[in-house]
């Protein structure tokens, strides 16, 4: 590796994921995209302001949108454990209606995922709703976070990043 390769996996392998699993193959061949790339995932992930049940709804939608199957994978558990409904996940993992009996600090970040990953912008109404739970900073965060798993997805889609022995792709492609 090459000095700016090893300062990456150092900086990874130090940081809160402690391992290189996932995108880090493929961002370690621009180190310097890799390094940026894993800090603005650690904030994205580990110091959102969003509760972290949202942040995973984000993700989730994310990785359905990509059918990125290792990310749905590693983050369909951290959803479940974080309280995120199980109805929610399989109807998003199915592209199926969403419940409707959601609580209304989940529905305004499904409507917000929904719509910006749809129509590339979201309605006033969808913003307004967004900011009223959340403020500008969470709305900024639930941004990052979609932006940063879109380059996770793509990263572990161009590299046919596989799963962990044992598991099966719960995503059916489009």
């Amino acid at each position: 590796m090459t000095p700016e390769q090893k300062s990456m996996t150092r900086a990874v392998l130090g940081g809160q994921r402690g391992h290189m699993q996932g995108p880090y193959n493929v961002l370690l061949r621009s180190p310097e995209v890799g390094q940026l790339a894993q800090q603005f995932g650690a904030q994205t992930r580990f110091h959102s302001s969003l509760p972290l049940a949202l942040n995973e709804l984000a993700i989730l939608m994310v990785a359905r949108d990509w059918t990125a199957q290792f990310v749905w994978w590693a983050h369909r558990r951290i959803a479940e454990e974080a309280g995120l409904p199980p109805a929610l996940i399989e109807a998003i993992a199915q592209r199926q209606e969403v419940p409707l009996d959601l609580a209304d600090d989940v529905r305004a970040v499904h409507q917000f995922c929904q719509e910006l990953i749809q129509n590339r912008r979201v309605s006033d109404a969808t913003y307004a709703l967004v900011l009223t739970h959340f403020g500008e900073r969470g709305m900024v965060d639930l941004m990052a976070t979609m932006s940063y798993y879109t380059l996770v997805s793509m990263a572990l889609n161009v590299d046919v990043y596989p799963l962990p022995e044992g598991a099966h792709p719960e995503l059916a492609p489009y």
